[in-house]
């Protein structure tokens, strides 16, 4: 009845801002309509999309972290009643959510080209084009990753599944936040990223919300445990929100002045709910959750606020979805946008120079959101260890800073503009993020830091300790942790990328080039960690066959470089032709001179990697010697006592069988 009420509520709000703001009324006159039905169906159909959706992330995620139990074993049991429960709520929720999403692209495609869903030609001209558009595309794989959900869902109870699919439904949510938006605008990244952390944030919020109060009963006295650990969370999303709220809103609004526009209206509309919801979110953390835990009587206020909070949150959503189908006071297109803006969503830039590499600068928030929390949360961990006394090596601090630095300038700065635009500079951020700031970043030795100051849960749920130990210890990671996969994967994902449609949908789509640049880091850094990782994992190969894997594998990407050298055939020829840079007069040269970088910049992190293994090697055997020379000190050399005592044996033998 509750999650009824709330999709009510959001329906009802989406008609009434749709009507004020006009999001449902027919396109301008001389255009095609797909008809008063489409357009009003499209903001509830995706209110009823984005509450399902949250309701299968919020009950994955009490089944995969949030649930008690005696003890670890307990908690993890397969036929564990709550887990059970909260797996069929989130079976549920996701066959609708995949509905929903299967509808919406329907509904999408009829109003943007136009075409009556009665149209006998409507079927032909969905499915032709269905795959080459990038919201339809990204909604199609949304919707398809929630069946796929639910039908998991619908057979697995363990823990472990409840992880996976967590982390499944929360990238078939991200994939909605990074698309859509006008690629010709100045403004488009922020407002993607921003969208993205924003539908993110959400989701969690209102979805564990919801999923705690429809399964209140199935909590049973559990109840309160999981709502101090859900509120742990919803705190983060509210802070998360709250931020991205505000960059959306700046990339669409010109001044204060704006919010008197029904756009402007609908946008203090959202902001008022979330201010009522933070007020409601600090009593709850302040008064009745830890009231539960005293006196079971006090539920009953916990779940009258909760239930409250659950209508605004539903308000929320019907206002969201109107306001995504409202024009803005500022457009998301610049008219008549340059090649390089229609193209990367960045007007081009000047040709460089040496001071470029200083002063050109162009801020992409979610990696310097990244990069800053990355070292700010390493800086907590170290305080952690120093209040308790414990010395931390400082070249490990030095190394990981530097790595994430880097990683700034290469995102922030004149490798992530020139990066764009030319294959050249391209190919040297490559190198950059997938040879360098890795080798950095593992020596940082992150995941020993956060085993040592993380505090272990007690009470069976899983904490961030226990989902790090967990992969430490997974069956993954001792499948990708072989150095010998990790050498293929490094090597061939550069043949598949280059030499596929993906180079070019990475230079001109958002999340492509987030996709990209998220896959040279972790490919890089699982490379680096197979040689000189120090954190702990699966047992480490002899140094000899490290390098081994080492020359090996950089043969091979000295091969890629020569292959690009002497190719004759332009990567991603669409693109960088329609760019036409000025500064750029020959794109193939450009483009061998970009091979020959990734042939000679492997060479120094080749020779540090190598390097790096044969200190270990090293320190291996210094170490074994000292380890030795102890047990020798113990037991008065006895190793070597029985060794000689041999010896004597074989020579006395051999002095018998001579007489």
């Amino acid at each position: 009845m509750l999650v009824a009420g709330v999709a009510v509520i959001g329906l009802v709000a989406s008609v009434v801002a749709a009507s004020f703001s006009g999001a449902a009324e027919p396109l301008a006159e001389g255009l095609s309509s797909a008809g008063p039905v489409v357009r009003w169906a499209l903001p509830l159909v995706r209110v009823v999309h984005d509450l399902s959706a949250a309701l299968t992330v919020g009950a994955l995620l009490l089944a995969a972290t949030m649930i008690p139990g005696a003890t670890k074993a307990a908690s993890a049991d397969l036929d564990e009643p709550r887990r059970a429960a909260a797996m069929s709520v989130a079976m549920i929720a996701a066959f609708v959510w995949a509905l929903a999403g299967a509808v919406g692209v329907i509904l999408w495609f009829a109003d943007a080209a136009g075409i009556r869903l009665s149209d006998p030609g409507f079927g032909a001209a969905l499915g032709s084009t269905v795959w080459a558009i990038e919201p339809l595309r990204v909604g199609l794989i949304s919707a398809i990753t929630a069946a796929i959900v639910a039908s998991v869902a619908a057979l697995a109870r363990a823990r472990s599944v409840a992880v996976l699919l967590t982390a499944l439904s929360l990238f078939a949510i991200a994939v909605l936040g990074l698309a859509g938006h006008a690629g010709g605008s100045a403004d488009h990244e922020t407002a993607v990223n921003a969208q993205g952390a924003h539908l993110l944030a959400a989701t969690l919020w209102v979805g564990g919300l919801l999923a705690l109060i429809v399964l209140r009963t199935a909590m049973g006295d559990a109840i309160g445990v999981v709502a101090r650990r859900y509120s742990s969370v919803a705190l983060w999303c509210f802070v998360a929100l709250g931020i991205s709220g505000v960059m959306a809103a700046s990339t669409r609004l010109a001044g204060w002045s704006d919010l008197s526009t029904r756009y402007g209206v609908l946008i203090l509309v959202k902001t008022g709910a979330f201010v009522l919801l933070g007020i409601a979110g600090y009593w709850h953390r302040r008064s009745t959750i830890e009231a539960m835990d005293k006196d079971t009587a006090a539920r009953r206020p916990f779940l009258r606020l909760a239930v409250g909070e659950t209508l605004v949150m539903g308000l929320a959503f019907g206002v969201a979805t109107a306001l995504a189908r409202t024009a803005p006071p500022v457009p998301e297109t610049t008219p008549n946008p340059s090649a390089a803006l229609a193209l990367s969503g960045f007007p081009a830039p000047p040709a460089p120079t040496v001071m470029s590499g200083l002063t050109a600068w162009r801020i992409e928030w979610l990696f310097l959101a990244a990069g800053l929390l990355a070292i700010a949360l390493y800086v907590a961990g170290l305080v952690r260890l120093h209040r308790r006394g414990v010395r931390w090596p400082v070249l490990r601090t030095v190394s990981w800073i530097i790595g994430w630095l880097l990683f700034l300038w290469a995102t922030n700065g004149f490798l992530g503009i020139y990066g764009r635009v030319t294959f050249f500079w391209h190919m040297t951020v490559h190198m950059m993020e997938a040879m360098v700031i890795p080798i950095f970043l593992v020596l940082g030795a992150p995941v020993t830091l956060a085993l040592r100051t993380l505090k272990p849960r007690k009470d069976g749920t899983l904490g961030p300790r226990e989902l790090v130990l967990g992969m430490v210890h997974s069956r993954f990671l001792r499948a990708i942790g072989n150095p010998v996969f990790a050498g293929i994967f490094f090597f061939m994902s550069l043949i598949v990328f280059y030499w596929s449609g993906l180079f070019e949908l990475a230079l001109r789509t958002h999340t492509g080039h987030l996709l990209m640049t998220a896959h040279f880091i972790l490919a890089g850094y699982l490379f680096a960690w197979v040689l000189i990782g120090v954190d702990p994992g699966p047992k480490k190969w002899s140094p000899i066959l490290r390098l081994v894997v080492l020359f090996t594998t950089i043969s091979f990407h000295a091969f890629f470089g020569v292959a690009i050298v002497s190719g004759a055939t332009l990567l991603a020829p669409s693109f960088f032709t329609a760019l036409d840079l000025p500064w750029v007069p020959d794109l193939l040269a450009d483009q061998r001179n970009g091979g020959a970088v990734a042939w000679a910049i492997g060479e120094l992190p080749s020779l540090a990697l190598a390097l790096g293994v044969a200190v270990q090697w090293a320190r291996s055997d210094r170490a074994e010697s000292i380890r030795r020379d102890r047990a020798a000190d113990r037991d008065g050399d006895a190793e070597l006592a029985a060794y000689n005592a041999r010896l004597a044996q074989y020579a006395e033998r051999d002095q018998r069988a001579a007489r």
